[in-house]
């Protein structure tokens, strides 16, 4: 929980410390609920987990799937607005800002939503549709529609989203 806070305040230029994001960051709180959520979906207590999820997403305005898999040090920054679907994945030290969308592009089974590397930054607004894979360091710009693969360390930007770099 504190190596969270500390990649946080690392981060975000406007963290005044980790007793401020511990107790404020609603982002921080909704990573919270889903890591409690995840758990109890994991191990089949699928009811308490989508309570627990419904609970997180009423207390910050963040919505994440209890199924998704998300790694290490999340930053989600200013969370109002984020949704993260049911089959996302999230990879370590990444940053989603405001009002960004993880979700699918049909209701098909199977895996339909974005599969995001390490050191990823997504920008407000921006929506990430389908079971597109964002390579490590890319950074998608905000306003961004997202429909195809990113290259690793590359930036997109834009609707529909093309390559800048």
């Amino acid at each position: 929980m504190f190596t969270a806070a500390k990649f946080i305040q690392q981060h975000d230029p406007a963290a005044p410390g980790i007793w401020e994001i511990l107790l404020t960051y609603s982002g921080f709180h909704a990573v919270g609920f889903y890591r409690i959520a995840h758990y109890f979906w994991q191990h089949k207590h699928r009811l308490l987990a989508m309570l627990i999820s419904h609970w997180g997403k009423k207390a910050t305005g963040v919505e994440i799937h209890p199924a998704a898999v998300i790694g290490k040090n999340l930053f989600i920054d200013h969370g109002l607005g984020v949704v993260i679907g049911e089959t996302a994945v999230i990879g370590n030290q990444v940053t989603i800002l405001q009002n960004v969308t993880l979700g699918s592009r049909r209701p098909i089974p199977g895996l339909r939503h974005p599969h995001i590397a390490d050191n990823v930054f997504i920008g407000a607004n921006a929506q990430i549709l389908g079971a597109v894979k964002i390579g490590k360091y890319a950074k998608i710009g905000a306003g961004s529609v997202v429909l195809n693969n990113v290259p690793a360390h590359r930036t997109i930007v834009g609707n529909p989203g093309r390559l800048v770099d």
